[in-house]
């Protein structure tokens, strides 16, 4: 008994492992010859657990609407390789892709009637599970984030989004860029605003991963104290980066033993040594500036001591250093007083739908 119960845990472990490694592809074009190999979808594929995949949060695709659609599959944590087939048959078509919770990654890809092209990116899913009973402990409002749930969901938007094919692969052998930070990294649910940390996968081909961990209103030691760097350490491999940037709500406190040159530096070291031990790269990453002037029309430092504090640090443990603070400073001084206002949120009132009041966001990018 004991050797076929052993025989049953191995054949189930087995399984789990060929269901990890499964290879989605899906049809979306009008021919009726289904691709082979390949799952047809239609209007009717709608999303539900047992099923696995479908259309997603807002009504079906028909093949001809303008309107953004979403499509979901349930896949375990990893990293995953998407092809998509983009363009009509029929029509022209204008196309942005976004994945999760609105990782930019296509943006505008254009086709005339009749043309079809090819595009890849890789694309990192996780949930909150850490192991065992361990949970990364996220905020309210990222209960419904698409980013901790266990579905990949993909959004194709944009003038006329034209979907042809898709194909979802897991891939193991890709540098995971891992990023940790604030609201000035997370990735942003609505519009008009728009992180970096959300953007910069557009900038990328399929050999990279870029993993967003950050969230809005965190510091070093929340991010810390939230299992969100445990999180990272459960998947991190040796070889892959780990992006840490902070300082914007770090400043704010005030009890202590806090600081720039105290707990700050502190927290940054166990970033650093962490992902050492797990034979990654630690990159340290100075804020980016917030959009205030001097009378003469200069950038003013918001920050105090803490882009310095960083610095040192790098410095101090042979860390590279990315002088994001210098480089938006740059950018505002660049624009001016007015220019600027158009890297950060600001929008008069009826700007967007439901938008009831004005947007004057000093500290964080629009789209």
């Amino acid at each position: 008994m004991k050797k076929i119960a052993l025989l049953l845990n191995v054949l189930l472990v087995a399984t789990i492992c060929v269901a990890q490694k499964q290879t989605y592809k899906f049809d979306f074009s009008s021919d009726k010859k289904v691709k082979e190999g390949y799952l047809k979808v239609t209007p009717q594929t709608l999303f539900n657990n047992e099923q696995g995949y479908g259309y997603d949060l807002q009504p079906a695709w028909d093949g001809k609407s303008n309107k953004p659609f979403f499509f979901s599959v349930n896949v375990p944590d990893g990293n995953y390789k998407v092809t998509v087939v983009i363009g009509s048959k029929n029509e022209p078509s204008s196309t942005t892709v976004r994945g999760e919770s609105r990782r930019l990654f296509i943006e505008n890809l254009s086709t005339k009637k009749g043309e079809l092209k090819t595009e890849t990116f890789t694309i990192n899913k996780r949930n909150i599970k850490i192991s065992g009973k361990e949970r990364v402990r996220i905020k309210s409002r990222e209960k419904n984030k698409l980013n901790w749930d266990d579905k990949l969901t993909l959004e194709f938007n944009g003038e006329s989004p034209r979907l042809n094919s898709l194909i979802i692969e897991p891939v193991e052998n890709v540098p995971t860029v891992y990023l940790c930070g604030n609201s000035t990294v997370v990735d942003y649910d609505n519009e008009p605003w728009g992180a970096w940390g959300q953007m910069i996968p557009r900038f990328f081909t399929d050999k990279v991963c870029i993993a967003n961990h950050a969230e809005s209103g965190l510091s070093a030691n929340t991010f810390i104290s939230g299992n969100r760097l445990k999180k990272i350490m459960s998947q991190i491999k040796k070889g892959d980066y780990l992006l840490v940037e902070f300082g914007h709500n770090d400043q704010k406190q005030k009890q202590p033993g806090t600081g720039a040159y105290f707990s700050f530096v502190y927290n940054l070291k166990i970033f650093i040594d962490e992902a050492r031990a797990k034979g990654a790269n630690p990159v340290l990453v100075t804020p980016t500036c917030r959009r205030r002037f001097d009378k003469e029309g200069k950038s003013v430092n918001t920050h105090g001591e803490y882009p310095d504090a960083i610095r040192w640090v790098a410095q101090k443990e042979n860390v590279p250093l990315i002088e994001l603070n210098g480089m938006t400073t740059m950018l505002c001084d660049a624009l001016g007083v007015d220019g600027s206002m158009k890297l950060y949120v600001h929008y008069p009132a009826g700007t967007f739908p439901g938008q009831t009041r004005e947007f004057k966001d000093n500290s964080h990018f629009s789209t």
